[in-house]
């Protein structure tokens, strides 16, 4: 039994939406499907799995990166 001032809930807590700092963007490899990546001018890597990369879509340099080379397209 409920304390008097005790409301009880039967709603389910409503998922969060995905905030765009954690959402993937995909990239098919055209030409290799398996090697590892090296992000100019850093020491950052980005391996291609599959024929695939993923990176953060908050991650810029990755992205232009990927988006500048004619040898990555992005997945749908």
């Amino acid at each position: 039994m409920a304390k008097p001032n005790e409301v009880l809930s039967t709603e389910q807590p409503q998922p969060q939406p995905q905030r765009s700092t954690d959402l993937k963007l995909k990239f098919r490899d055209k030409v290799y499907t398996s090697r590892t990546l090296i992000i100019p001018e850093s020491d950052r890597t980005l391996p291609v799995v599959k024929g695939c990369v993923e990176v953060s879509a908050s991650d810029e340099q990755a992205v232009s990166y990927l988006k500048a080379h004619a040898e990555f397209e992005p997945q749908g």
